[in-house]
């Protein structure tokens, strides 16, 4: 079994093709929301990524085939004063699981991390995600807390609809 770990080309056709084919696997998935994405997202999702200068995604081939994905984008940490990057989406396709593919992942990114200085790696898990907190916890990754008397940080959203 061949295992290629790659920083995607956004101008590369195969890795355009292959970005949003895992990205909605994932979505399609009941961890991901159970629901496809849209047509516009499919066709659009690489040349918007490729217009934000921070953002970049690592792809994992299997025997040629593609197989997982992390779309990661940097940010800052104030309190460090220096970059962080966050794992805004992380996926196995699901015949692929059980290759310890996201373990490969989360050392391409972790890589890519350390090479622009960065003093930490952030993501969000579901709750009940028990598989996916194992391989992050595995990797290092733990509950967000500055100080344990004050609690642990939550993830909280508003989505913003389009009003134009």
């Amino acid at each position: 079994m061949k295992i290629e770990v790659v920083k995607a080309d956004y101008s590369n056709k195969e890795h355009a093709r292959d970005i949003p084919y895992l990205l909605n696997e994932y979505a399609c998935d009941p961890m991901g929301g159970g629901k496809p994405l849209s047509h516009d997202t499919m066709h659009q999702l690489v040349s918007e990524l490729a217009k934000i200068p921070h953002a970049f995604s690592v792809l994992i081939y299997v025997d040629g085939q593609p197989a997982a994905l992390a779309n990661c984008f940097e940010g800052f940490s104030t309190f460090s004063c220096k970059p962080l990057i966050n794992i805004h989406d992380l996926c196995v396709r699901e015949d692929f699981r059980g290759l310890s593919l996201s373990q490969k992942l989360l050392e391409k990114v972790e890589s890519i991390a350390r090479a622009r200085g960065c003093c930490k790696i952030t993501l969000e898990v579901l709750s009940n995600n028990s598989v996916a907190k194992a391989a992050y916890e595995k990797f290092g990754f733990s509950g967000y807390e500055l100080d344990p008397s004050v609690g642990s940080a939550i993830f909280w959203q508003k989505t913003l609809t389009n009003n134009n």
